[in-house]
């Protein structure tokens, strides 16, 4: 599996340019051969941006138009975008589509951030998700749930692979990457974060480091704090391989 990590500049509350944005890096994914593209959390609008203004319906205009940019260039997608619910709050999710447009899973985020009032926004979700991508069980989350292992050992067991979209600030960022690591050595699958660059609208910073880590939890790919574009190719083979070397998997406990 050859995936694509897009460490994006994320264009404060500006739709139209993250979109135009997540194009070019498609085509060029696409370009490199790759099988998968993974954008961060909310990569259309940034974090938090105007519920009002900026939260899209289900299948609004970011929705639709990532959808089409699978089909048109035979690519599986991940994204991170906000969604209207029916009262108050909105919904933070990543969505998967694969390389024909269909929608493989829709993630709520789990644990809003509430340091940061995240909570008084959004909606918290309540359950996992596994989706196939080229026959391969996979996983996402969203920032904050990476510190909150018992979440990942839920769909571990199923899951070669497990994603991590996320708006990590530049002042936890070695916190970023030990979880990151910790999580891929603990479940012994791939670990793959995916984290915006730049500045948001309120003044926070983010470095990118987005990350592949493998199973044995040795970093594959780091990304620096500029680059947007990262490749990495993922050999699959490797999960089986660790988890037959090494079963301890075979020996949780659920008390």
């Amino acid at each position: 599996m050859k995936i694509a990590t897009i460490s994006l500049n994320i264009s404060w509350q500006d739709v139209k340019s993250n979109l135009k944005k997540a194009e070019r890096f498609i085509l060029r994914a696409k370009k490199d051969g790759c099988d998968l593209v993974i954008f961060p959390e909310v990569f259309n609008t940034g974090f938090v941006a105007d519920m009002d203004k900026y939260v899209e319906s289900p299948q609004g205009l970011t929705y639709k138009t990532l959808q089409n940019l699978a089909i048109d260039n035979s690519i599986n997608l991940i994204a991170g975008i906000s969604e209207k619910t029916t009262n108050n709050k909105a919904k933070n999710v990543a969505i998967v589509f694969d390389n024909k447009g269909k929608e493989l899973a829709k993630y709520i985020k789990i644990h809003p951030f509430n340091y940061a009032n995240e909570g008084e926004h959004f909606l918290s979700g309540d359950e996992t998700v596994v989706f196939e991508l080229a026959k391969v069980p996979c996983s996402v989350f969203i920032c904050y749930d990476l510190r909150f292992p018992e979440i990942f050992r839920k769909v571990a067991i199923i899951s070669k692979v497990i994603f991590v979209v996320a708006n990590w600030p530049d002042t936890r960022e070695r916190h970023w990457q030990h979880l990151l690591v910790s999580r891929a050595i603990e479940n012994q699958c791939f670990i793959v974060g995916v984290n915006r660059t730049g500045k948001d609208g309120v003044g926070l910073k983010y470095n990118g480091s987005s990350m592949v880590i493998d199973p044995s939890g040795d970093v594959l790919m780091q990304s620096d704090n500029v680059a947007e574009y990262g490749v990495c190719e993922l050999d699959i083979e490797m999960v089986n391989l660790t988890r037959k070397e090494f079963p301890f998997l075979e020996d949780m406990r659920f008390v």
